[in-house]
């Protein structure tokens, strides 16, 4: 079982890549691997070789793929309403860069609630390690609104940089001249 001996041959590759997409569980995947096998001794890889074909090509093709059907979205979006704002930047290898959109209603809210303008990232706890980021206003009965949203792979100055100038650009004319930072 040295590693430069183990691998996955490529139906087993297909079946991972099935059971993963099925939400099966990597252990479980593995197992059925076992009994079919009739025994660990049969196999010539272990769980953690299923583990890492997962986390290297199931999931980044996953992420090249969930971000084309993110753009899809947006899209429909857009053609649904007019209103609707977005703007979109890709990796070389087609990941999200940066995401940033508004809808008609958060566009519209801005212009009754937008004195004062809160922007606050969580921390990145999604799956694909992206930083979420929203754009939040006061409404007259002292409850937050939604301003908008985005998505960053870091939090670096010319991240905030481009995320600042498409939501100015979003909220035109009325938007605030500046910003204040902490």
């Amino acid at each position: 079982m040295l590693k430069q001996h183990r691998e996955l041959s490529m139906s087993i590759r297909r079946t991972i890549e099935n059971n993963e997409e099925a939400g099966i569980r990597p252990s479980k995947t593995y197992q059925s691997f076992v009994a079919a096998a009739g025994g660990h001794r049969e196999l010539n890889f272990i769980e953690k070789d299923v583990r890492n074909y997962i986390t290297r090509e199931v999931q980044n093709v996953s992420k090249q793929e969930d971000a084309k059907e993110f753009g899809k979205y947006l899209l429909r979006m857009k053609e649904k309403n007019q209103n609707f704002f977005f703007e979109l930047q890709l990796e070389e290898d087609q990941s999200i860069k940066l995401a940033f959109w508004a809808d008609a209603r958060s566009r519209a809210a801005f212009e009754y609630f937008g004195d004062v303008i809160s922007f606050d990232t969580t921390y990145n706890t999604n799956r694909y390690n992206l930083v979420c980021g929203s754009f939040v206003g006061v409404n007259h009965h002292g409850q937050s609104t939604l301003l908008g949203c985005s998505l960053m792979k870091n939090e670096e100055i010319e991240s905030f940089k481009w995320l600042f100038q498409c939501w100015l650009c979003c909220m035109g004319e009325n938007a605030p001249k500046g910003f204040f930072t902490d």
